[in-house]
């Protein structure tokens, strides 16, 4: 069985909204953005590249795979990241995207997404990665399809933003399973729902 781990960048007050750039994302009049991006260094880089490394699909919804398509297709050469990310397979949740969708290796999922992502849970393979998404990681907890979280945990309150585990999340136990710190006060913790 394939299993689907939700990957994300989040304040101390569980805010994933707009880590990577002040314009990211400003709904709800969101003044935050590019908050992670001080903290990024080697342990980090060094973290994510292992994960990336194991392969596996990406899961993304559609504000999240726009902002990669943008940064990406035509992404710089010399980033590691680059090859990948336009290599991997990419399935795409929206109500608003239409087929076929440009970027290399992007499929758009028909239907509802927690339907075909608990569909593609019952095949073999790698994992399949969810990447931001806010609404479609919600999505797929409150289906209890989430096998995994790999949260970089930043030492940071906002106070404001959209929270991964919004109020009315369900009741959900998890197991510490891992634990990285970096340099710059992140801690890179790895659940599993109990």
């Amino acid at each position: 069985m394939s299993r689907v781990v939700v990957n994300n960048n989040v304040t101390l007050d569980g805010v994933m909204q707009a880590p990577g750039h002040p314009d990211e994302d400003r709904r709800g009049g969101f003044e935050h953005g590019g908050w992670a991006t001080s903290y990024v260094d080697e342990v980090m880089g060094q973290k994510m590249g292992e994960g990336i490394a194991r392969g596996g699909a990406l899961l993304l919804g559609r504000r999240t795979y726009e902002k990669m398509e943008r940064a990406w297709a035509d992404g710089p050469e010399d980033s590691p990241f680059t090859k990948v990310m336009n290599e991997r397979q990419k399935y795409v949740a929206s109500t608003t995207l239409e087929g076929p969708l440009e970027w290399s290796n992007s499929t758009l999922l028909e239907g509802d997404a927690a339907d075909a992502v608990a569909e593609f849970r019952q095949q073999p393979g790698k994992d399949l990665v969810v990447l931001g998404s806010a609404e479609l990681a919600q999505s797929l907890m409150r289906r209890n399809l989430v096998d995994e979280y790999v949260l970089l945990i930043h030492p940071l309150v906002l106070g404001s933003g959209l929270r991964l585990f919004p109020e009315g999340s369900p009741d959900r136990a998890l197991k510490l399973v891992d634990s990285t710190p970096t340099t710059t006060g992140v801690i890179i913790a790895t659940y599993h729902p109990c």
